[in-house]
């Protein structure tokens, strides 16, 4: 028996990175998994693979910066499998800016895809389990960064530092309709996203990753298969009554020293 056997799970922003590693293993767990992606090429070829291993999977194009898309992402599994069981919001958006130099164009994408697409997909995926009168489980991916992170980081923090306050208030707010919402703050982690944004925004060359593991603690930057194991665990029944809380996960320790 699989973990998530016979659940339905949607996963914002699991076309690629983090998002895809938890769909992949959704599907590994027994679960029926729609993803969902503003990029229609990696999103269905993901599907393509799931399906070729013997899954069932849906790919729902929706950009979660707009609310409506992130409510109609909701919709559109309910209306092909019947009901949401799990939610997992892991999209996101990493531009740089400082707060001496973020634009309020750039500050509303960050609030948009990191806190607005997450609440409104929340709202009605929660709905759809409060209706229902049915258990279910949601997993914010969130950063260890929003615990104050870099200069450079500024719209990106605040938006999920919002996500980890509501995170809490949502899990306080549901916590009798057995719905279990809890947030996972990850640390530096090897993405496509990743590598694009070491591209654009500091100028890193092929072996940047290289380069970044031999600094880190456990020699080697986190790994999306690593965090969506993980989170799998959060979504299933075996981390039993947990909720409301917001995990590190990291290999930095907070107010730690040297």
């Amino acid at each position: 028996m699989g973990l998530l056997d016979d659940k339905v799970v949607l996963v914002n922003g699991g076309s690629q990175g983090v998002g895809a590693a938890i769909a992949r293993a959704a599907v590994r767990e027994g679960a029926v998994v729609a993803v969902t992606g503003r990029r229609p090429e990696p999103g269905e070829a993901l599907v393509e693979e799931l399906t070729a291993a013997g899954g069932k999977a849906l790919y729902v194009r929706a950009d979660l910066s707009d609310a409506e898309q992130a409510k109609a992402s909701v919709a559109r599994v309910v209306e092909t499998y019947g009901r949401v069981d799990c939610l997992v919001n892991s999209a996101g958006l990493t531009s740089r800016g400082t707060l001496l130099d973020t634009t309020p164009e750039l500050f509303d994408l960050h609030i948009g895809i990191n806190l607005k697409g997450p609440f409104f997909a929340m709202q009605a995926a929660v709905a759809d389990m409060v209706g229902r009168e049915a258990p279910g489980t949601v997993v914010n991916i969130i950063t260890s960064s929003a615990h104050g992170g870099q200069p450079f980081l500024a719209p990106y923090v605040a938006a999920k530092a919002g996500l980890i306050g509501l995170t809490r208030n949502a899990a306080h707010a549901h916590r009798w309709d057995r719905v279990r919402i809890n947030g996972l703050n990850i640390g530096w982690t090897a993405t496509e996203g990743e590598d694009a944004t070491q591209r654009a925004f500091h100028g890193a060359g092929d072996d940047w990753r290289d380069e970044a593991a031999a600094k880190l603690p456990m020699g080697k930057l986190g790994q999306p298969d690593e965090i969506a194991d993980f989170v799998v665990f959060l979504l299933s029944d075996r981390s039993g009554v947990v909720t409301g809380s917001v995990i590190d996960w990291d290999q930095n320790v907070l107010g730690g020293l040297d």
